[in-house]
């Protein structure tokens, strides 16, 4: 008999997860483990927060004749296992598992930071922040260590301890796992702030529990059930739909269409149309070397775009403001976030879009000037909007030797600190602001002043998924290294000509015969840019070797005097002594202390040697244990 095999319908929030709990839902056993970092949760617990819509479920009821085999989802008791799953969630797998971590569970969340480390977290409201309509509610949402206390300046300084309920109370900072359950809360903050002096403080959270915790109460979920009748290919096709379906609307997407009502055309802004080239092939076409297909900013999106626009369209409200009158919270913020672009009106569009656009070519500018030449050995795409939106704002005064240090040192330092791998809005804010100001005479911008780099960095950077990787090859390049075949310099011509990447000094297979681990010899200390044929000629042999048949030449290469070769391996920041006796532990560091000046020079501070620890494990390095 024809007919739908699939219900939607909304459920309440805290019924799911305690279905979750109980593994009256679970998951598919083939569906992979739970993988959402620090930054996604707050984000998802703020759209909750403001009952905001975070997308559908899907689950499967079993019992028909698609058999998977169930698990809990992660975290759920013991007791979760031996229970009957009545239905199987397809979609919405890390959602689910992250409320239901950080809301219902009571325990600490183990997650991962944006600089790829496992840490365990606490999620805390900050009352005060969330009230404020001024305040984006994800900088409302913060993860604290599993102590409960924040701390700064390298773990000597306590900045916020909720260790207590009663510290809790004081700070006006409501745990996330009591969102559901806050009776016995509110009872404790009363007793904390009774008093007819504290009644202001009392009806503080009053608000907070209508404004914001009656969002996690009243929250619905709409579930889409599929029944015990859908056949096992309708389930396949569903979950490879769900699972890689197409691009969701975007910022972009959606003022394309506001404008379109006023007449104007977005998307042929963009894309182009009527035999005329729009701003993304302008922009990949932006410094792009004859013998490749793209430039450096090639990458730029059509949102990133809109953000920049909206910094300049923010600011100059916030002028107005100020010129009014208008201070302190009254003052609208600057800002490049999502409802800024939704809010951004044409006609701001237009008066900004040829300044911005030039801005980002500016960008590429300066991005080849530090010899940064190819999208795969880009840092941060995220630093370009920033960087375009000053030099937008600055024009040509970018071209003087004084401006243009204090960019270099301001770009390096977000480099190094690893800054613009998380809470990227609120800093390419700032730096929009603080960076020009600190142009004109101003104090130094916060991402210079609280970028910190750890000497022991050097040791986990092994991979191109870290920012600071890439910085130091950029930084030898820009330095003059030369390579240890032809004593060319890497330019943008010989770069490209000679196909130049990053390689080991002391070759894997050498390293690997002698038992050294790859977590030790695969580190950025063990590599540097050398063209594709001078790496051809290494091979695998001792530096010693290699260096010798460097200094014998061949039918191909000519020979190179021993005095040279040294001068060519000192350009790397390499002691040509410890190379020639095969000594790599001596190598590793002695180069780490070079590479630690190189950075220091850059940012203009002493990288940090003291004891403490960075937080959380390193995952690179446990990988490479395991």
């Amino acid at each position: 008999m024809a007919g739908s095999t699939f219900q939607t319908n909304p459920y309440r929030l805290n019924s799911l997860l305690e279905d979750c709990h109980r593994g009256v839902i679970q998951l598919p056993d083939f569906q992979r483990s739970w993988v959402w970092d620090e930054d996604r949760i707050k984000s998802l617990i703020a759209s909750v927060s403001r009952a905001f819509p975070v997308g559908a479920l899907m689950t499967l009821t079993t019992g028909g004749e698609v058999n998977f085999r169930p698990r809990p989802v992660e975290g759920a008791p013991a007791q979760a296992k031996d229970a009957s799953a009545q239905s199987l969630l397809l979609d919405g797998q890390q959602r689910m598992t992250s409320l239901y971590q950080v809301t219902l569970r009571a325990k600490v969340v183990e997650t991962v930071t944006p600089k790829n480390k496992k840490v365990k977290r606490w999620f805390y409201i900050d009352i005060r922040k969330a009230l404020d309509p001024s305040v984006d509610r994800e900088d409302a949402i913060l993860g604290l260590p599993e102590d409960r206390m924040l701390r700064t300046d390298f773990g000597r300084e306590v900045s916020l301890d909720v260790s207590t309920p009663q510290k809790e109370y004081a700070a006006l900072m409501y745990p996330v796992s009591q969102v559901f359950d806050w009776d016995r809360w509110q009872d404790g903050f009363d007793e904390h702030w009774k008093g007819d002096a504290n009644e202001g403080i009392r009806d503080l959270f009053r608000r907070f529990k209508r404004e914001v915790l009656k969002n996690f109460e009243l929250y619905q979920v709409p579930v889409i059930s599929l029944d015990r009748s859908t056949s096992k290919e309708a389930v396949c096709v569903v979950f490879e739909k769900v699972n890689t379906g197409g691009k969701p609307l975007d910022a972009f997407e959606l003022v394309t269409a506001m404008y379109a009502a006023d007449g104007h055309e977005l998307r042929k802004d963009w894309y182009g149309g009527d035999d005329l080239k729009g701003r993304h092939q302008r922009f990949v076409d932006t410094m792009c070397p004859a013998d490749s297909e793209e430039g450096i900013i090639a990458n730029v999106g059509n949102t990133d775009f809109l953000q920049a626009i909206s910094l300049f369209y923010t600011r100059d409200r916030r002028n107005e403001a100020q010129a009014a009158g208008r201070s302190g919270k009254d003052l609208p913020a600057v800002t490049g976030n999502r409802q800024a672009l939704l809010n951004l009106p044409l006609a701001a569009y237009k008066q900004y879009e040829k300044q911005v656009e030039g801005g980002f070519v500016r960008a590429a500018k300066f991005l080849h000037m530090l010899h940064v030449y190819r999208i795969f050995d880009l840092p941060y795409q995220s630093q370009l909007v920033p960087l375009a939106a000053v030099l937008a704002e600055i024009g040509d005064a970018w071209e003087h030797e004084a401006n243009r240090a204090k960019l270099v040192k301001w770009y390096w330092n977000g480099v190094f600190g690893e800054l613009y791998g998380s809470a990227v809005e609120s800093r390419t804010a700032r730096d929009f602001v603080e960076v020009p100001a600190w142009l004109r005479g101003g104090e130094e911008p916060s991402t210079v002043v609280e970028s910190i780099f750890r000497a022991d960095r050097l040791k986990t950077m092994r991979m191109r998924v870290s920012a600071a990787y890439k910085g130091v090859n950029a930084l030898l390049m820009k330095e003059n290294a030369q390579d240890f075949r032809s004593g060319q310099k890497f330019d943008h011509t010989v770069f490209f000509g000679e196909n130049v990447d990053i390689h080991h000094i002391f070759p894997q297979d050498w390293c690997k015969k002698r038992g050294i681990a790859p977590a030790v010899f695969d580190s950025i200390i063990n590599k540097t840019p050398l063209s594709f044929r001078t790496n051809r000629m290494i091979g695998g042999v001792a530096p010693s070797e290699y260096l010798a048949k460097l200094e014998a030449g061949d039918r191909q290469s000519p020979a190179i005097e021993r005095e040279r070769l040294d001068a060519y391996l000192r350009s790397h920041l390499i002691d040509p002594a410890l190379l020639r006796r095969d000594d790599f532990e001596s190598f590793m560091s002695q180069r780490q202390n070079r590479l630690l000046e190189l950075i220091g020079q850059a940012t203009g501070k002493t990288p940090y040697a003291g004891a403490e620890v960075d937080e959380g494990v390193d995952i690179e390095s446990e990988e490479a244990a395991a």
